[in-house]
């Protein structure tokens, strides 16, 4: 095996000698068709669409890309980087979400396909840490680093306030200083304390004091899904490319629940007959209704305009 350093977005990664068993002979042609699906009821769309969402610790927001998307794939021939990549920008074209064209990007969504998995996160959790996303403590930072799945994401995110400053979603924060002019008693005089005020554990964003929209969006930072080479060879490659690209662009809160709506999840979930070998058009609708919604809403409101915009599309 040969160990690579893709920059500074990655400390290291266990590279694949050749393709998994689907690419022996070569890159499977391009999925051009989506796989079409009809909806049911408005109760079974809103079921749908909430449980995919998963809201960020900080802002409890739906998190989205709000910067543009640059994927890269490592632990692949070039070949069948290039068509898991380029797939995951064509579908958040197609949905609306906002995709880097400059070929030069500096990568934020990283695919590492391995056949070392928890390997590869030790050496995250170890290097990266913040790329495993938010975590309260050690404790929590292990359990994230920890590989349960042979397609697996880790989100880092980050909140935009009114102003556009962006502070990405850390327990480790860096905290605040200010200068209290505020005037009290003391026993012994009366006076104005001007000392500053050192608030260690404080965020802070500039908002519109209105609780429905209040100028606060969260966003992605960084993106990193591992692929378990060993357990997925002999799987095709469109599907996979379809799966991690849903991965990509939104934080599901499980992947182990078979929808009712006919979704590419299915497809990793146990003991589901819904598996399907594509994007589903119930996927496209949420990712559609997820990048155009309003994303200094509140979550609630959030949730609710995503399932009628899904509904809208689908028909029903």
């Amino acid at each position: 095996m040969q160990r690579v350093t893709p920059g500074e977005l990655l400390a290291s990664a266990w590279i694949l000698i050749g393709p998994p068993a689907a690419s022996a002979q070569g890159p499977s042609p391009r999925l051009e068709s989506i796989t079409v699906t009809a909806a049911k009821s408005r109760a079974t769309v809103e079921k749908f669409a909430k449980a995919f969402f998963t809201p960020t610790k900080l802002a409890e927001k739906i998190a989205r890309w709000e910067s543009g998307v640059c994927p890269v794939t490592i632990g692949q021939p070039p070949g069948v980087a290039s068509l898991v990549t380029d797939r995951v920008k064509d579908i958040a074209a197609s949905v609306g979400a906002p995709v880097n064209g400059n070929e030069a990007c500096t990568p934020n969504i990283q695919i590492v396909f391995t056949t070392t998995p928890q390997a590869l996160l030790d050496d995250v959790r170890a290097h990266d840490p913040d790329y495993l996303g938010y975590a309260e403590g050690s404790a929590a930072r292990e359990r994230l680093a920890t590989i349960t799945r042979p397609i697996q994401a880790w989100y880092s995110t980050e909140t935009i306030d009114l102003d556009g400053r962006r502070q990405v979603d850390s327990s480790r924060r860096l905290g605040i200083e200010m200068n209290n002019i505020t005037a009290f008693a003391m026993p012994s005089s009366m006076g104005v304390n001007r000392d500053p005020i050192s608030l260690p554990y404080a965020t802070y964003a500039k908002v519109t004091g209105n609780h429905i929209n209040n100028g606060v969006r969260s966003g992605f930072n960084h993106v990193l899904i591992v692929v378990d080479s060993s357990t997925l060879a002999g799987r095709g490659l469109n599907p996979l490319g379809d799966y991690i690209a849903m991965l990509a662009l939104t934080q599901l809160r499980s992947l182990d629940v078979c929808q009712q709506l006919p979704s590419i999840v299915n497809m990793m979930a146990p003991n589901c007959n819904q598996a399907m070998e594509g994007m589903t058009t119930a996927d496209l609708a949420y990712l559609r209704g997820l990048y155009t919604m309003d994303a200094d809403k509140d979550l609630l409101r959030q949730q609710n305009e995503v399932a009628d915009r899904m509904q809208e599309a689908l028909g029903r």
